[in-house]
């Protein structure tokens, strides 16, 4: 199996871009900033493993946030971000006066205006990039001045536009009209989807869910093993009639409100701490991505980075050998 690669083939695996460059990291992959669970043990695994680790504020969490990014510190000498989750911070200029005295180099935008806070953190010397689901959305960051964007298509798990579109239409939209560093989210899971990637002009890729069920994740077991053995329809698109829509997996709860649009599941939401890590999935909402229905089982997160990386190189030299130019 490609994951099956020793620590001595890792050391070779370097795919340069303006991703890489930009963020300083080996390969072009990042974590997605799942709340609650995007904290120091996964994004240190992240970070630790060559590729970008970060750290959530969606939960609202502030005090415990900080304890978070301070400990990134002694957990690992790699570069780290932070996600400045505009929506659910109360008030986000406290964070990210916090962020900017960490010295942090990297913020993700999401959850709000690009035109907020990009220019307080490009100007203490952060590389901003916002998370967009339009491509509306992509050129109204790019006149905010970010220096790159995250393109999330619906697939993808957690809080999404209302009117979604796929990775695969929005991507290469996005892509074509912007000369920005782009990393593509929504579906992504290992090296063959990330070469898919490549090809529609991203630069990197996002992973979530995948890391959610990752051994170096927090989550109870039982979310663990849901995301394991779930099938490609095993997720629901909530809230098409209000704003933020969400993509959860789908349980007895969250099936009941797929086709309600008279409530805002939101209020549904729940006690998240028995559902994250009391294993009680009925207790509330999982935010789980479509990709659910290929992940087979929970690996390291240096595995999982490690052998996208390394299957993403032999499916484009593949690709080259099978389809040479002219």
């Amino acid at each position: 199996m490609l994951w099956n690669v020793t620590p001595s083939a890792w050391d070779d695996l370097r795919m340069k871009n303006r991703v890489t460059a930009m963020l300083g990291i080996e390969i072009p992959i990042v974590q997605a900033p799942m709340g609650w669970i995007a904290r120091s043990t996964l994004a240190s695994a992240v970070s630790n493993a060559g590729a970008m680790g970060i750290i959530e504020t969606s939960s609202g969490e502030l005090d415990n946030i900080r304890i978070e990014i301070a400990a990134m510190k002694d957990l690992t000498d790699k570069p780290f971000g932070v996600n400045i989750a505009q929506a659910f911070v109360a008030d986000p200029r406290v964070i990210i006066d916090f962020v900017i005295a960490q010295g942090v180099k990297f913020v993700t935008t999401s959850a709000g205006s690009p035109t907020k806070y990009t220019a307080q953190l490009k100007d203490a010397g952060l590389t901003v990039f916002h998370v967009v689901p339009t491509l509306r959305a992509a050129e109204k960051a790019v006149n905010a001045g970010v220096d790159g964007l995250i393109v999330e298509g619906a697939e993808g798990g957690g809080f999404k536009n209302p009117s979604p579109v796929s990775t695969m239409v929005l991507l290469p939209a996005v892509t074509e009209a912007f000369d920005l560093p782009v990393i593509a989210a929504g579906g992504f899971l290992d090296g063959r989807t990330m070469a898919a990637a490549l090809a529609l002009g991203a630069e990197g890729v996002q992973l979530g869910t995948v890391m959610v069920a990752s051994q170096e994740s927090p989550v109870h077991e039982n979310w663990k093993q849901a995301i394991i053995g779930a099938e490609e329809t095993s997720t629901v698109f909530l809230n098409t009639h209000t704003s933020p829509a969400l993509r959860a997996l789908r349980t007895e709860r969250t099936s009941a409100l797929e086709f309600d649009h008279s409530t805002n599941a939101m209020g549904s939401f729940g006690k998240v701490h028995d559902v994250y890590f009391g294993g009680d999935l009925e207790a509330g909402i999982a935010l789980t991505g479509q990709v659910a229905g290929r992940i087979t089982e929970s690996r390291p997160v240096a595995e999982i980075i490690r052998s996208c990386a390394q299957e993403c190189e032999e499916t484009l030299e593949r690709l080259h050998t099978q389809y040479p130019s002219p």
